[in-house]
């Protein structure tokens, strides 16, 4: 039994709450160490690492003189440096102004550029190696499909399973299937039908039967935040029909679902030998497509598969690091990409969500269960340090604009006009946040 999956009943707002509370600690945690350690390796000293803002709760003094503490306002947190007057980084002038030039060395303002510059990276670089070890440890977990197309596992489906763990398949409807990907190949170009042949290896043994549709109407994964999961759909189950209308595919899913311009669906659902009715609503989506742009389509939130699970195999750990850099890569292109089409109007500005939305995603995230919910939080660590490297003031992309500006000419950019440049950065952080705050309580 997944623990996180049985929370939600004791109250949905807490579990919301404590698990956005949960991810967002864990993400500013590791962002700020980072700053921290960094800073700490360049010879920047720190005097405070807090997570959380507003008056202390615990706290204590390392080695190293820095005090660590777990403030009241669990939303976010800070490094303050020696010579920092505040958690924002400004400068103490009158304490700066009593030092040595050995003691200025050791702190944000009187560091060499580089050593700055490497502790202002530091944050939003940590955000994304959070992002690729939980992937790659995910795949270590969980394993890779073998290039075979052989049955790892077989799925509960209304109409009794022939395939058996171990089976090698050979053949599709009597098309050959040299692997795994050549079985999906083949079983794209299949006509959805109630039963279809296949022609296995079992044990050495050539065997032809008639299972299920290669890609069933079942729901590998219901999505956080979906329609699919409002109305209570969970994951193994098998949509048997449409508003009245029998399916055999997961494709015809979809192209029911597509076509219905939002309007109320009624699905027959088989789960655990039982079929129900339940009526939902389709929700509009703005998704990347395969040529860089968006679609914009009608889902439900589910996600399909094969009839059986394939057989898996352990992945290396070089492997492992790699599929996670490759899965972070894609969700920063896409979210860029999806920043792009909404501030030129190609997709909706619903699709920025706020603090109350990410909120609500948390909540939802955990109540799919542990690996879920571990997803989300690199997801959202992704987010969060690509999100920190734009260059607006405020922000660690518009601190390592200062310092390339300051690498250029020589010299900083002068007290006047870093005190505009940050006024002009929060105030356009904070109307981003109210427009997408905006976007939480107003669009559907």
């Amino acid at each position: 039994m997944d623990f996180l999956a049985q929370l939600p009943s004791f109250g949905n707002v807490i579990w919301t709450l404590v698990a956005f509370v949960a991810a967002l600690s864990v993400i500013v945690a590791v962002h700020e160490y980072g700053h921290y350690i960094v800073g700490r390796w360049t010879g920047i000293k720190a005097d405070v690492f807090s997570l959380g803002f507003g008056p202390k709760l615990f706290g204590w003094t390392d080695r190293h003189g820095t005090h660590w503490q777990v403030a009241a306002l669990p939303f976010g947190g800070y490094v303050k440096f020696k010579g920092d007057a505040d958690a924002a980084s400004g400068r103490d002038e009158h304490a700066l102004d009593t030092m040595s030039p050995e003691e200025r060395r050791d702190t944000m303002h009187g560091a060499p550029l580089w050593a700055r510059s490497a502790t202002v990276a530091a944050g939003p670089v940590f955000n994304f190696v959070l992002s690729i070890l939980i992937f790659a440890g995910i795949a270590l977990w969980s394993g890779i499909a073998t290039e075979e197309a052989r049955v790892g596992q077989v799925k509960p489906m209304p109409l009794a399973q022939t395939l058996q763990p171990g089976d090698l398949i050979t053949a599709l409807d009597g098309q050959p299937v040299a692997g795994l990907g050549d079985f999906y190949t083949v079983a794209d170009g299949l006509t959805p039908a109630p039963v279809v042949s296949y022609t296995v290896d079992r044990g050495g043994r050539v065997v032809t039967l008639e299972g299920p549709f290669p890609f069933p109407p079942v729901a590998d994964l219901v999505q956080p935040d979906s329609a699919a999961q409002s109305a209570g759909l969970q994951a193994g189950d098998v949509v048997v029909s449409v508003n009245g209308t029998p399916i055999h595919a997961f494709a015809e899913l979809r192209k029911l679902i597509g076509e219905s311009e939002g309007a109320a669906q009624t699905l027959s659902v088989w789960r655990d030998g039982q079929v129900q009715d339940i009526t939902l609503t389709p929700r509009r989506v703005d998704l990347p497509s395969p040529d860089g742009g968006f679609e914009t389509r009608w889902l439900l939130g589910l996600t399909g598969g094969l009839v059986f699970e394939p057989e898996t195999r352990r992945a290396g750990p070089f492997e492992a690091l790699w599929l996670g850099a490759r899965q972070t890569g894609m969700i920063v292109q896409t979210s860029l990409s999806g920043l792009w089409h909404m501030v030129t109007g190609a997709i909706s500005s619903c699709n920025l969500r706020g603090p109350l939305g990410i909120a609500e995603s948390s909540g939802n995230a955990a109540a799919q269960g542990t690996m879920t919910f571990i997803w989300f939080i690199a997801m959202l660590s992704t987010a969060v340090g690509m999100m920190n490297l734009f260059p607006i003031p405020v922000l660690d992309g518009g601190h390592l604009v200062f310092h390339a500006w300051e690498a250029v000419t020589g010299k900083p950019p002068s007290d006047r006009a870093l005190r505009g440049l940050m006024t002009a950065g929060l105030a356009l952080l904070l109307t981003l946040m109210v427009f997408a705050l905006t976007n939480d309580l107003f669009c559907p």
